[in-house]
Order: C-alpha cells, then structure tokens, then sequence
C-alpha cells in the first residue's frame, strides 16, 4: 500500500540561485535546475526520500508533461500521470542566498477538459484501492469547478481512504463539506479564505465546516494543530534560513504518513516541524537536509494547550480576491 499524492496542475519546477536581486540590473545565476514539481510531487519526492511507497498522480500534457515524466522515472518514483491535451506549466523560483529567501513565479496551468476530467477521477477511483491515505495538494488548473477538490474526498471517504487537502480560497471551502480528514493551509491562506487574523479561530472555522482536523503552518515560528482530540503548538528550535518554497510541502509528507499510520499528534506534529525546517536547508523543492532533519526531530517542541468553550466565528474572505498558488 502506497501514499498517492494528486498535483492536479503540475510543473516543470525552474530554479535560480543568484546571490542578490537588484532591481533594473542583469543577473549571472550561481546556478539554474529543472526538475518535476508541483506541491504533490513534492510531498511525494519526500516520501520516497523518507523511504515510504508514493505513488504521483494527476495530469500531465505535452513536451513539459514528457519531461516531468521522464524527471520521476530518473529520481526511481512511481507515477500515474493521466494525459491531456494542453501543455503542461512552468514555474519559476529565484532564491536570494543573500537574504536567505526566494521568490516563486506560477504559471496558470494548461485548460482541462470535462472529457479529461472525467477520464481522471474513474482513474483515481482504482488508484483509492491501492493506498493508505491520500493527499490533494496545490491549485486547479484551468477548466475545473471549485468543488474539483470535494469530489475526490467524496470519492476517497466512500473508499475509506483518509485525505490530506493542500490548498486554498475556494477550492479548499467548496471541498469541506465531503470531509477531508486533515486540512494544511498557511496563515495567510487561512486569514484569505475566512477572513481570520486570530490563526486559532480560523483553523475551528474550518473545522465546524467540515475538515476534522487543521493544521496551520505559522513558517518558521512552526504549526498549530487542531483536532477533534486536541490542540497543539510545534515550534522549531531555531529559525534557519534557506529556500522555504518546499519547507510546507515536506510537512504535509509527514503529516500524511502519521495520518496513514495513526501516529499520536505531539510525534505527528514533531516530524512535520522538524521535517520543513530541514526542507529549508535544502536547494530544490522537494528535498530536505538529513542530518538537519534528524537533528531537529530530537530538539522540536511540541505544546499541548487548553481548549476553548468558544472561539469568534470570523467572516469569510471574498473569495474572488484570494490568490490561489
């Protein structure tokens, strides 16, 4: 039994090193790297890094698609990319070692058919009988409804499987009805799609809309969990500086292999920190720092704390002004 994750608006993922931006001027890149990406993919090269079966799907058209493809076979990870007809994106990230940050260029992504569709969820219907959980990361391309996302928890609660949602603005509220097991926004995703500065109060939105549980990614301050059994904080010992574009995809690898195992949240909670952090460590998205990982593992703190008897229900976000990455 394997982990699927579903990047439904993949990448040719580009990445430039320059040492500093400065505005108006040419740069010399310190180097330049492509490889497959979207959030999916990511979480999926950390599993199969983590050692644990992953399996990628989702879709997958023209030259870009070819060589996402032929990027997966070369790194040895297994992959059920359905075709279609339009090409598939690009996304740029231009990393400052400088200031120790990155900044990330998206494409919009090739337009899905409804017959392309279609074509895909009888597919991940078959995929369901082969794995322990799923995880349903990153925008939807053009073509798709909003409710996209609820129709494949639909279709994996009525399999028993458990469901790991990565995304945001409307896609992630029109898919809280089928009741995704675990949802992971940011807190700027959060306070865009309900409307919540309180991280807390946003994440019990979610919950009372139909996500059992939410963790937030608070960057490199750590997460904030919120179960039916629970509340926790996960900070990191220390905040490290390097390429955060994957730091929240390697926590959702780890949070969808304690989902997949039914592993206790304080040591759920512990791996994903430990486990983004270390991504920052790393050059490219999807890769993490080993020895950082298992270092920080031992050193993450994990805090339980009190619950509440209410907590303000925030007004939802106009959802055509939430940006979707």
């Amino acid at each position: 039994m394997t982990i699927t994750t579903v990047t439904l608006n993949a990448a040719v993922d580009v990445t430039y090193t320059v040492d500093r931006i400065r505005t108006g001027a040419s740069h010399r890149l310190a180097t330049a790297r492509h490889r497959a990406g979207g959030k999916g993919v990511n979480v999926a090269r950390v599993l199969t890094a983590l050692g644990r079966p992953a399996l990628v799907a989702g879709l997958a058209g023209g030259p870009a698609g070819d060589a996402v493809r032929r990027d997966l076979a070369a790194s040895g990870m297994a992959e059920a990319l359905t075709a279609i007809a339009g090409t598939t994106r690009q996304t740029v990230t231009v990393v400052e070692e400088a200031a120790g940050d990155a900044a990330v260029f998206l494409e919009p992504g090739p337009e899905v058919s409804a017959a392309e569709w279609r074509a895909f969820t009888r597919h991940f219907a078959r995929l369901l009988g082969r794995s322990r959980a799923v995880v349903l990361s990153g925008s939807l391309p053009p073509g798709l409804s909003e409710d996209a996302y609820g129709e494949l928890v639909a279709a994996a609660r009525r399999s028993d499987v458990p469901v790991v949602l990565d995304t945001t603005g409307p896609p992630l509220l029109a898919a809280l009805a089928a009741g995704p097991d675990l949802v992971k926004p940011n807190a700027a995703e959060l306070r865009e799609t309900v409307g919540a500065e309180d991280v807390r109060a946003g994440a019990e939105t979610l919950r009372r809309a139909g996500a059992r549980s939410v963790v937030v990614s608070l960057g490199a301050e750590g997460l904030l969990a919120v179960a039916p059994d629970g509340v926790w904080r996960a900070r990191p010992p220390e905040r490290l500086a390097g390429n955060p574009t994957g730091a929240g995809d390697a926590a959702v690898a780890a949070l969808a292999a304690g989902l997949a195992d039914r592993t206790p949240w304080p040591e759920r909670l512990r791996a994903a920190v430990a486990l983004s952090a270390a991504a920052v460590r790393a050059p490219l998205a999807g890769d993490f720092d080993a020895p950082a990982y298992r270092d920080l593992l031992s050193r993450t703190a994990v805090t339980a704390l009190p619950a509440v008897t209410a907590v303000p229900t925030p007004r939802p976000a106009d959802p055509a002004a939430v940006p979707l990455s």
